[in-house]
């Protein structure tokens, strides 16, 4: 483990010049064609069995060497579409696109990874997977069309890594169990009868109705959910009006729900309903909603988390190895273990002192670029142990 470790702390230079470049040129979901074209042509250098366009623009290599079992690594690749407010030499490059959740350097990570495995598969006692995934930040996602293409078959275990700045550089953080939420979005089309400002009686105001959900949605969490089961619902959006004396005919909601279980999810929607019929009832409008499930939670499997406590303590020092608080932002390696058990871990990226603070997805994004390296070492530790038959 030593060795690989060494391997890739000479290979830093070279994650920081990829990740450099990936964030010059960033790519949105779904079209992250050069992004894939970049990664497929290093794989191919390096002698690795490489498939492209699976599930998308998506990308799986394999280090194949000893027999033994198969563990699977993966990053995702895709950006999003925010301008970047930052004024360092490697700022985008593309009007309102930008890597502002970590993206390229999940990538450039995981290519130090698959260059290291490659130059030494005799040491393998199994096979590494090496999975770069398109289109995350946007479900449905990548992780389900390449997963259908067939990026899981056989693969025995599966781990991956957030670059995360609300932790420090130099510390990890996973937990057994859930992790991440699941991550539905909702809509919420309200009809009811336009008028004249001055005559309110003879209208059914929408507006007033869109109020009224708004605050009801707000007891689920309060007085529909078991108090000890964290959930969000969120109104992102409303929509009304186009004028200061006219009462609105129709009204639009949009929003987010979070959950970490099938059971309190299908409580949520149930409450979400009963709500959207008695309000509508109530005001005399009629009420559409659609709720759109997303990606589910992410749940780490215990006997993969106790590796990971295990691992990244021999890696960093037991004091720099957290658990996790529950995070409720959504990450479709949901899916990938719902396939195979595995890990999903977060590596600290903020450096406070360095000004490295911006949260994700804000237009001042950055990170503390030597968290790649302790990313790399993670992954590459996790799937050692485990094709050493580690426990």
């Amino acid at each position: 483990m030593d060795k690989t470790v060494e391997a890739l702390s000479r290979l830093y230079p070279d994650m920081v010049r990829w990740r450099r470049h990936l964030h010059r040129y960033p790519e949105l979901s779904y079209g992250e064609r050069q992004t894939s074209a970049f990664v497929a042509d290093l794989l191919t250098q390096w002698g690795l069995d490489v498939r492209t366009n699976v599930g998308g623009y998506g990308i799986v290599a394999t280090v194949r060497g000893g027999e033994g079992p198969t563990v699977a690594l993966r990053a995702d690749m895709d950006a999003l579409p925010i301008q970047d407010e930052k004024t360092c030499e490697y700022a985008s490059t593309v009007p309102g696109v930008m890597h502002a959740c970590g993206h390229d350097a999940h990538t450039s990570a995981l290519l130090a990874v698959a260059n290291v495995f490659a130059a030494n598969k005799g040491d393998l006692r199994g096979s590494v997977r090496f999975l770069f995934q398109p289109a995350e930040e946007i479900s449905p996602g990548g992780a389900a069309p390449m997963i259908a293409d067939g990026a899981m078959d056989g693969v025995d275990a599966v781990y991956g890594v957030h670059l995360w700045t609300p932790f420090p550089a130099g510390t990890v953080y996973s937990r057994p169990g859930p992790l991440m939420a699941a991550a539905d979005e909702f809509v919420i089309q309200i009809r009811g009868k336009g008028g004249h400002g001055g005559l309110p009686h003879e209208t059914v105001d929408s507006i007033v109705v869109a109020s009224h959900l708004v605050v009801n949605l707000q007891t689920i969490a309060s007085r529909s959910v078991d108090p000890v089961e964290p959930c969000v619902v969120s109104v992102g959006k409303l929509q009304a009006g186009n004028g200061f004396n006219v009462i609105a005919e129709s009204a639009y909601l949009n929003g987010t729900v979070r959950s970490f279980s099938v059971e309190t999810r299908d409580r949520i929607v149930e409450r979400m309903k009963r709500i959207c019929e008695s309000t509508g009832d109530l005001f005399g409008a009629d009420i559409e909603l659609d709720y759109k499930v997303g990606y589910p939670p992410v749940v780490n499997d215990a006997a993969e988390s106790e590796r990971f406590s295990r691992v990244a303590g021999r890696l960093f020092g037991s004091e720099r190895v957290r658990q996790s608080p529950l995070i409720m932002a959504g990450e479709d390696f949901a899916y990938y273990l719902h396939r195979a058990p595995g890990c999903f871990m977060f590596v600290g990226a903020g450096n406070a002192e360095a000004g490295i603070d911006a949260p994700h997805h804000h237009p001042k994004f950055d990170i503390d670029e030597t968290s790649m390296l302790q990313s790399a070492a993670l992954l590459a530790s996790m799937a050692e142990d485990f094709l050493n038959g580690g426990g």
